[in-house]
């Protein structure tokens, strides 16, 4: 039998104190078997008073998300839609800060339910790089990279499947599935740079090595690809082996900022920018254009906010007080894109086309959802429960966040001035005949 009195209605108090709401928009599941909270609506399970102390500190998505990652809060659910309903009213996306009104309240409502208390430590899953120097020093990133990256290759192949790509894939249809859509967006990549034999060609953030084995498999060109996770690399060389494409390509551990041994007839930097930071994308950009022949080009594919829509106004595009920043990708600043094409033109590079691909990301996103889901329990073999919680609730909130065109995604193509002029036409938009 359901409670409708006890702790449920107090947690809908605080939950709505949170959310900037009258009307909490799910159903509240207290430690007590106490419910509240609309009828049908998303349930979210509130499993221990510490959930409650952990908001009470942390008013907002990084109090919710040390819940949940800690199992103190779970969502039984469908966890799109309640990640959707608890997101609908903007607070936890751009969080404004509570009054010393609603603070007391929630001070009060945690006196009531005995839930006052020191602050909890942060779930181990947590990272903080402030022993690594500065923001966006090698040193740092190298730790960041880690962080994300290193988790185990097979935690990777699970999520990501065969094709081991880790970024939008392009969707011509949904029946083809996630592999097709991922070679599909490799050889958009290649027409796009214009890939023919013979060519070589940097890669910068190569991952796994899978733009690098279609390139080389399938336009004849020779790749040389950098990542900062030495256990990408490995798998990537691995593959490389296995495939009979060791004089093709080549796999460093390396930051980008030492490739000094230019010049390349291309260079694909796919999803690799984000990492690079606001302070550091116009070195980014110039350097990468020292490093082209006169005439080569370069593919940068990237997720973007838009314009005006910080994080919270006012601040700079990195918040380190946000589940993403300690959690997933930390350090990691998404720029908007009249700010990267600007670093691009301002390095001397010519825009040669601009292509998004917000709803493909929506489509990956999903996909990558799924296989989570369906390999749940291998995913906790791999890398635990609560690393496996963290990865759940990061990539619902990501396609969250491209469906409601928070963010989206782009391929801005360039080329450094010099040979042959740019082409009339856009021949990449149809499979070349190779």
């Amino acid at each position: 039998m359901v409670r409708t009195s006890g702790a449920a209605p107090r947690l809908a108090e605080v939950l709505g104190i949170v959310l900037g709401t009258d009307r909490v928009p799910v159903r509240l599941r207290a430690w007590d078997g106490s419910e509240a909270g609309p009828p049908g609506a998303p349930v979210i399970e509130i499993r221990s008073r510490r959930a409650l102390r952990r908001l009470l500190w942390s008013p907002g998505q990084l109090g919710l998300g040390r819940a949940y990652v800690a199992g103190e809060l779970d969502l039984p659910g469908d966890v799109f839609a309640t990640v959707a309903a608890l997101t609908a009213t903007g607070r936890l996306t751009e969080p404004v800060p509570l009054t010393v009104r609603q603070r007391w309240r929630l001070l009060r409502t945690a006196v009531s339910l005995r839930a006052l208390g020191p602050e909890p430590a942060p779930p181990p899953e947590e990272v903080d790089l402030g022993g690594y120097g500065g923001r966006h020093s090698k040193t740092r990133d190298a730790a960041a990279v880690s962080h994300h990256y290193d988790l185990g290759n097979d935690f990777y192949t699970v999520l990501l499947g065969p094709s081991l790509v880790y970024s939008c894939a392009v969707w011509d249809d949904r029946s083809g599935g996630l592999e097709a859509a991922q070679e599909a967006k490799h050889d958009l990549v290649c027409r796009k740079l214009g890939l023919r034999p013979g060519m070589r060609v940097l890669d910068v953030g190569c991952g796994w090595g899978s733009f690098a084995l279609h390139a080389a498999r399938q336009y004849g060109v020779d790749v040389v690809g950098v990542t900062l996770s030495p256990e990408q690399a490995a798998l990537g060389r691995e593959r490389v082996s296995a495939a009979g494409l060791a004089e093709r390509i080549e796999i460093r551990v390396q930051d980008y900022r030492d490739v000094d041994d230019g010049p390349f007839d291309a260079i694909s930097s796919i999803g690799m920018s984000e990492h690079v930071g606001d302070d550091q994308i116009d070195g980014y950009a110039a350097h990468l254009h020292g490093l082209l022949r006169p005439g080569a080009r370069l593919l940068n594919h990237a997720i973007a906010r838009r314009t005006g829509a910080p994080w919270r106004t006012g601040e700079a595009p990195h918040d380190p007080g946000t589940f993403m920043a300690r959690y997933v990708f930390p350090d990691t600043e998404v720029l908007s894109l009249t700010r990267m094409i600007g670093a691009l033109e301002a390095s001397g590079l010519e825009v040669l086309d601009v292509e998004a691909l917000r709803p493909h990301y929506r489509l990956t996103l999903r996909a990558w959802a799924q296989r989570l889901e369906e390999h749940w329990s291998e995913a906790v073999r791999l890398v635990g429960e609560g690393r496996a919680r963290v990865w759940r609730l990061y990539l619902v909130a990501a396609a969250w966040t491209f469906e409601s065109g928070r963010q989206g995604v782009n391929q801005v193509l360039v080329q450094r001035p010099g040979g042959a002029p740019p082409s009339l036409a856009r021949p990449w938009r149809a499979p070349a005949e190779r």
